[in-house]
């Protein structure tokens, strides 16, 4: 039988789930929530389980912060003793279903899920591989988050970036697909093509990304090979007008991807465009 309990705990008293792939971000998102806390309260208990003298907080990170910021003694909180690869799943899935979550955010809660599911099945049946119980788990997480067992591993893959890479990953900046194959690369060649990429400001397009993983493969991806695979023309980039993401960023909030800075100057461009066409007639 589960030992559990709800509990009035002080927020600081709540220490964040260790290897938490959910980034906390204090965005209008934030802001709503702090405004809906304010008038109505926590209406939900977070999810924690003891730890030592504290508890770790096992869902409900970002009604904490709300709480923190709006200076409440204590929140709702349900007490559950749990394993941790209970405590894992747990975490994982209570924010899965959150939308705009980061690329890196959904590789490494996949990562987690697998491998704690991994455990908890314990060693492979008689005539069944490691590698057979490995995709049956995934197929699983893939059928729970509704996607394919190969788009679970994909996004898995990209724990094997280099943190510069993936954060131009979760900025729109390097397209899903190009980013597994580069994945592939030794940490080292990674490094190199992060380095050429701040330098020629251009990205790899799949095509180029399938070209260097092969090469990396052959062991012949050297610096000088990585530069003319990058800064060959390509089809798209005919043309193209290029601005540099760190000029745009001060007009921007913070938390805003390449992407979303784009679609709003657009939308502005779009705006003066009309403007300017209704003083013509």
């Amino acid at each position: 039988m589960v030992k559990e309990f709800i509990s009035q705990l002080p927020p600081d008293k709540l220490s964040p789930f260790a290897k938490h792939p959910y980034r906390v971000r204090e965005d209008a998102a934030m802001d709503e929530l702090v405004e809906s806390i304010r008038v109505h309260g926590v209406l939900s208990p977070l999810l924690a389980r003891p730890k030592g003298e504290c508890y770790e907080l096992v869902s409900g990170h970002r009604r904490r912060l709300a709480a923190q910021k709006l200076g409440l003694p204590t929140v709702p909180v349900l007490v559950r003793e749990m394993s941790d690869d209970e405590a894992v799943i747990l975490m994982v899935d209570s924010n899965l279903q959150r939308e705009n979550l980061l690329p890196s955010e959904k590789a490494f809660a996949y990562k987690m899920k697998l491998e704690a599911m991994k455990r908890q099945a314990g060693r492979p049946k008689k005539n069944q591989s490691q590698v057979a119980t490995k995709y049956d788990t995934a197929s699983v997480i893939g059928h729970e988050s509704g996607e394919s067992r190969d788009t679970v591993f994909r996004y898995i893959r990209l724990t094997n970036l280099v943190p510069p890479l993936l954060q131009m990953v979760d900025d729109g900046r390097i397209a899903f697909s190009p980013a597994v194959e580069l994945s592939y690369l030794t940490r080292d060649e990674q490094a190199e093509l992060w380095d050429l990429i701040g330098r020629e400001d251009a990205t790899p397009s799949l095509s180029q990304a399938l070209r260097m993983k092969q090469l990396s493969r052959e062991a012949k991806l050297t610096p000088e090979v990585l530069y003319v695979i990058l800064t060959e023309e390509k089809p798209n980039q005919k043309e193209q007008v290029r601005i540099k993401t760190e000029s745009l960023r001060k007009y921007f909030p913070r938390n805003y991807s390449a992407q979303q800075m784009e679609r709003e100057i657009i939308k502005l461009l779009e705006a003066r465009y009309r403007a300017k066409d209704r003083g013509e007639r």
